[in-house]
């Protein structure tokens, strides 16, 4: 478990290569079986070095690592938006900057830690996570209801009834 969170939180803080080779140590054929998760790390990779401005190293990179990806037909528009990142002086200010997100990198990680789960025989989602997702649901149905007849549903209310 503690070298599955190291994995997640390099993936996250956009340390991808130190993430993979967390992951082959943990499971060497989960990368190799998921293409689309490698091909998503490699490009955390990219993006960090386009954001250091590293845009030579970059360039290498992406010819070495992500170019076999682009045999694939799959992977082309992808290659394509990662690439037009270098094209651009302030990369965060180009149409492509969602690349560059929090938001895209925890989507990564989260699809690295499910994977390992699945590998592992755990299921994906904690029970308390699977409880959350359940509750979000239930409470916006609820709202839904309620809100056609009166004031919106509060579970604190609910309680105190």
């Amino acid at each position: 478990m503690d070298k599955r969170k190291r994995i997640f939180h390099f993936a996250l803080e956009g340390n991808a290569l130190k993430a993979i080779e967390l992951t082959e140590q943990l499971a060497k054929d989960i990368l190799e079986n998921n293409k689309d998760l490698q091909f998503d790390l490699l490009s955390l990779h990219f993006v960090e070095l386009v954001c250091s401005r590293k845009c030579t190293e970059a360039l290498e990179f992406a010819q070495t690592k992500l170019g076999p990806f682009g045999k694939e037909p799959k992977y082309m528009e992808k290659l394509e938006d990662f690439m037009a990142l270098l094209a651009y002086k302030e990369p965060e200010k180009s149409p492509m900057f969602h690349l560059l997100s929090l938001e895209y990198r925890q989507q990564v990680a989260d699809s690295l830690n499910r994977a390992i789960l699945a590998h592992l025989n755990l299921p994906s989602y904690t029970a308390m996570e699977r409880l959350i997702q359940q509750a979000t649901v239930v409470r916006q149905c609820l709202s839904q209801e309620a809100g056609k007849d009166g004031p919106p549903f509060s579970l604190k209310d609910f309680l105190k009834s």
